[in-house]
């Protein structure tokens, strides 16, 4: 009896140890037949986990640090890795040579992009793909083709401006002085002092027309080289315009224009050099003044901009202006382009190139026959 119940109690502690271990294992066999079925076998061994984490950890470094980090991690990790999957040795030769020849065809790449730009050809773009140095170093190269052109072109344009300014200078000038050739030799010979009088007119009117272009050009080549003492000040600019609005009335009452000055109900203060602040002013009145259609209304707005007071000067033009307003710009520029007015045509260079050095802002918009200047300049601050 004794013997029969030892053996009936060793096969129940044996049902009951074998049972949690039989659920187990169907457990991990179903595990097994579902990971086999999903083809997710491999991501769940051991091995899978260490390498992935391994290489996560070094590719983040990789990713964040300098070149002398993944040199570093290279040489370090590579065996490390050969030793951990040392029987898959071809597939890792294989992806080491792989990931290789990629970061040497993207050296190549950008040595040869080098290249070309190098010979001439701004407009080459050299294409990494990817985040890693060589991709932000192609990115570098590209953005320093493109400063290399913008100061490629510019330089064009300075020169072509350059060529332009001779050309038109010689023909601006050399016009009232054949004049004034012709004349004074019609005055060696004529005797009739009527006409000797109109000669000596005809005279003073192209002196004053050639003193006219050679002191424009004088204070253009001063203003854009900088050449001008500048002192900055307290200006008030309602009380500047307002005084120099009076001192041009004459012209203004002339073309029947309708001056209309809109400014904030408090003073207004700009930091600026007041000569060379109302020579800008004076220069774009100059210019609404040949140009602005007559019996037509003048708006100058001063607004308060926070960091800056803004001065603009909007005026509708006698014909349509048919060129842009760069164009307008640059220098002996004419809107109507037939170059018969008075004007040097470079009243606009002359105040732009003031205003800057007042460290403000000039610039024109052109829209058909609308015409708006505008002025930044910093406002007066009491602690400056």
């Amino acid at each position: 009896m004794l013997v029969d119940d030892v053996f009936e109690n060793m096969t129940n502690m044996f049902t009951i140890i074998t049972i949690p271990f039989a659920i187990l294992e169907l457990i991990l066999l179903l595990l097994l037949v579902k990971h086999v079925k999903n083809k997710t076998l491999l991501k769940h061994t051991l091995i899978y986990t260490i390498i992935y984490k391994l290489v996560k950890f070094f590719g983040d470094v990789y990713k964040s640090g300098s070149i002398a980090v993944k040199t570093v991690l290279v040489v370090i990790g590579y065996p490390l890795l050969i030793a951990i999957t040392f029987f898959m040795f071809p597939i890792t030769i294989g992806l080491v040579a792989w990931f290789a020849y990629k970061k040497v065809k993207a050296f190549q790449n950008i040595q040869k992009g080098i290249e070309i730009v190098k010979d001439g050809n701004l407009h080459h773009r050299i294409e990494v793909v990817g985040n890693g140095e060589f991709a932000k170093l192609s990115s570098n190269v590209n953005s320093i083709t493109d400063g290399l052109k913008k100061a490629v072109d510019s330089e064009l344009k300075s020169e072509r401006l350059k060529t332009e300014l001779i050309t038109n200078v010689s023909h601006d000038i050399r016009n009232p002085l054949t004049s004034i050739i012709t004349y004074v030799d019609l005055l060696k010979h004529e005797k009739d002092q009527v006409k000797a009088s109109e000669y000596l007119e005809v005279l003073d009117q192209k002196a004053q027309r050639l003193k006219l272009l050679t002191d424009d050009l004088f204070e253009a080549s001063k203003a854009s080289s900088g050449n001008i003492p500048v002192q900055l000040d307290k200006i008030d600019i309602v009380s500047l315009i307002t005084q120099g609005l009076g001192e041009v009335n004459d012209k203004i009452e002339a073309m029947d224009l309708n001056i209309k000055l809109n400014h904030p109900d408090y003073k207004v203060y700009v930091t600026a050099d007041g000569k060379l602040l109302w020579r800008s002013i004076e220069n774009i009145l100059s210019n609404i003044f040949k140009y602005a259609l007559e019996r037509s209304r003048v708006d100058i707005d001063i607004e308060d901009m926070d960091n800056d007071i803004r001065i603009s000067f909007k005026n509708i033009s006698a014909y349509e202006l048919n060129i842009t307003a760069d164009e307008l710009m640059e220098r002996f520029k004419r809107g109507d382009e037939s170059r018969n007015s008075q004007g040097s045509g470079l009243g606009l260079s002359i105040a732009r190139n003031l205003i800057e050095l007042q460290k403000g802002r000039f610039t024109i918009h052109v829209d058909g026959d609308l015409f708006k200047a505008i002025i930044n300049l910093p406002k007066f601050e009491p602690n400056e």
